[in-house]
């Protein structure tokens, strides 16, 4: 399944799911991209992880995977990837088109006069760790290997709608939507073209716009929407955004592309998080895409069974821990009314590793495309950056401006934030809207859940943030499943719903908190390497509530008892 709705109702979409020929090779048949010296021994799943093949359980390196594509008569195809982990290679034909760097967010290729007959795609795929690349490093989670998120093929016209960006404006007691909408011509001539757009009651027919050969255009509209519902937790209403491209003077659309979206607002005033206008508290989780059965690669159902265990809980936020999530997670979000806080791929990285001569590029594609790819999801309430990054440095402080402002130039309507651990020494919240902390005590120190918390309020007064909203942005600690002891020392279950409980109480009585994300969801899986990842045992991450295989721990009714009240 791509998304939860169909995206196009003219264009014809054919998703590419299923069993895929698959091949281990080195960096000199990466080089050579020469089909003969691939050994295709393996037929991999597309959407999957090659970690779940037994022969693969623990690879980290090179494939490719390869898939023969009949046309029937000649035409413009463009494949869409929604996630290839980690770096990827396009190959048609044998000629190499694209490349792409990071594995949570799309990207597509299109080829054009495609003639008919059978066609060879492969996809190069390299999850290794290496010199060219700064956020993929050994890290507190798994970096899994493969096509782990749908391909689509799309049969496109020589003009074709690449996106559309809705935000919802409420002024004057009314609402309205700002459209953006991005026309792509891919032909040698110049063309004359109308959209036609229909979004709750209304339909609307925009003046011309001509887009000139082998160029884009983004064509902005500001509409009134009367008598539109709004989207909330408590009441998540939806609606489609259709909008169809047709050559000037005629009738009938040669593409269309299909939105989903919501009228809400996002602000922060008086110290608090509004929703709509109204002050709101998240209570929720920190979560990690890995499951052992799938890796990275979830299936809807599994997406289903995650949510219906954190709404049982009664939470009603979740962080995607520390990367874009899957687009049909947030589209899950969206019709469940929980609120998302969206980050981009950066976590954990000293100011030496920032100096890499890679992190400015590789992290503006990744927020650029994690915004317009998911910026008309209303369950994202907040774009954050750069987790447990050097914002304690100047020259750090210049990186983390650098990004906030990217993003709030693509999108004002969300506020921004990031998550930090640098205590008294943070630098940067006057760089945000919303002041975050990673603190864990009872785990990493003997601290008092209250008392610290108390001292982070005044340490983010004195570092800009004051008169902002704040969230415990990460706080829990180890419990390994099944390990239940009357001791109640640090790794059991009984400890961990110890920790847990202190923090909830401790935050929840504190009117100058909105927002407390426990850390972490699930167990994860972690990078086998040196330094903190030696510490983790059974080579995971154990502060779950639930463990990898989503059972419930001691600390599962104590979330429940905290968060239902």
């Amino acid at each position: 399944m791509i998304r939860l709705f169909d995206t196009n109702e003219i264009r014809e979409i054919i998703e590419l799911e299923g069993l895929w020929d698959f091949a281990i090779v080195g960096q000199a048949q990466i080089e050579e991209q020469n089909e003969d010296r691939h050994d295709y021994k393996y037929r991999l799943p597309v959407p999957g992880c090659w970690e779940m093949h037994p022969d693969l359980l623990t690879y980290r390196g090179k494939g490719v995977y390869r898939k023969f594509i009949e046309v029937e008569e000649k035409t413009h195809l463009r494949f869409v990837f929604k996630g290839v982990s980690h770096t990827a290679s396009i190959v048609w034909d044998g000629k190499k088109l694209a490349e792409h760097y990071n594995a949570y967010t799309a990207f597509s290729v299109a080829i054009l006069d495609v003639e008919p007959g059978r066609h060879e795609l492969q996809v190069y795929v390299d999850n290794s760790f290496n010199e060219l690349s700064s956020l993929h490093i050994p890290n507190d989670y798994y970096t899994y290997g493969g096509i782990i998120r749908p391909v689509v093929m799309e049969q496109i016209s020589d003009v074709y709608m690449e996106r559309i960006q809705f935000t919802p404006i409420f002024e004057h007691v009314k609402w309205e939507a700002d459209i953006q909408v991005m026309i792509r011509n891919v032909s040698s001539e110049a063309r004359t073209l109308h959209l036609k757009i229909k979004l709750a009651n209304l339909e609307l027919d925009l003046s011309e716009v001509t887009v000139d050969s082998d160029s884009h255009v983004i064509v902005n509209r500001r509409f009134s929407c009367p008598g539109v519902g709004t989207w909330s937790n408590n009441n998540p209403e939806l609606y489609m955004c259709k909008v169809q491209l047709c050559e000037y003077g005629q009738s009938e659309p040669m593409d269309d592309l299909i939105e989903r979206v919501g009228f809400r607002t996002v602000t922060t005033s008086n110290s608090r998080i509004q929703l709509n206008g109204e002050d709101i508290i998240l209570k929720g989780f920190n979560r990690h895409e890995d499951h052992p059965m799938v890796g990275a690669a979830f299936p809807l159902s599994l997406m289903v069974a995650d949510l219906d265990l954190i709404q049982d809980m009664g939470a009603n936020c979740v962080r995607t821990s520390h990367y874009p999530n899957d687009e049909r997670f947030l589209d899950l979000c969206d019709e469940r009314g929980i609120f998302v806080w969206e980050e981009n791929h950066a976590r954990g990285l000293s100011l030496e590793q920032m100096m890499h001569p890679k992190f400015d590029e590789q992290c503006e594609a990744v927020n650029r495309e994690m915004v317009e790819q998911h910026v008309n999801h209303p369950s994202i309430m907040i774009w954050g950056v750069l987790n447990e990054c050097a914002s304690n440095t100047e020259e750090g402080r210049l990186i983390y401006k650098q990004q906030l402002e990217q993003i709030r130039n693509m999108d004002a309507s969300r506020p921004l934030t990031f998550a930090s651990h640098h205590r008294a020494e943070e630098i940067c919240f006057d760089l945000v809207d919303i002041v975050s902390v990673n603190l864990y005590p009872g785990w990493y120190g003997d601290e008092d859940p209250g008392e610290l918390c108390d001292q982070a309020r005044g340490w983010a007064d004195v570092a800009g943030g004051a008169g902002k909203p704040m969230i415990m942005s990460e706080f829990g600690g180890d419990g390994y499943y099944g390990h239940r002891d009357p001791s109640r020392v640090k790794g059991t279950e009984e400890r961990q719903a110890d920790i847990i409980e202190a923090n909830l109480a401790a935050y929840i009585s504190r009117p100058f908190i909105s927002g407390m994300l426990i850390w972490q969801f699930c167990d994860c899986r972690v990078t086998e390497g040196a330094g903190f990842l030696m510490s983790r045992a059974m080579t995971q991450n154990s502060k779950g509530i639930v463990d990898r295989y989503r059972r419930p721990k001691l600390a599962y009714s104590v979330v429940k008892a905290y968060f239902d009240k």
